[in-house]
């Protein structure tokens, strides 16, 4: 098992609030929402800065907006069988990983900007919507 993935099973290990599975998805949506803001470092080698900072908010529309993509109408029930059950879990996950030095943070970051951020249950059941492409032969 590699360095990483030993650290990760130990973070589990010592908070088992939540799955190894919702902590690699943070890792996931941390990279998504870098991308959806323009904010990932040219060189892969670079070490990142604080111009590619994400804040809580920001990372929190990213899970949201990736975990639709990923599991549609089933990122809710996902997300459950995962532990997290309100947008503060993420905070718990973010705070656990920087704990391990998995992940950093600024001196501005803390829990509280994740604090009661939206209702997982209307962002990811009731405000879902399908966007289906028009087939080509339509055009």
């Amino acid at each position: 098992m590699s360095d990483y993935r030993t650290r990760l099973a130990e973070v589990v290990e010592r908070d088992p609030r939540y799955t190894y599975e919702a902590y690699e998805f943070v890792f996931m949506a941390l990279s998504f929402t870098q991308k959806m803001l323009n904010r990932i470092p040219r060189d892969e080698d670079q070490t990142p800065g604080p111009e590619y900072h994400v804040s809580g908010p920001e990372l929190l529309e990213g899970i949201r907006t990736l975990a639709l993509q990923e599991y549609g109408r089933m990122a809710r029930v996902v997300f459950k069988l995962w532990g997290i059950n309100r947008t503060d879990d993420f905070g718990e996950i973010i705070f656990n990983l920087v704990q391990e030095n998995l992940m950093s943070k600024t001196d501005q970051d803390c829990r509280d900007d994740f604090h009661e951020v939206y209702d997982l249950d209307q962002a990811l059941i009731e405000d879902f919507h399908l966007e289906l492409d028009e087939p080509e032969w339509m055009r």
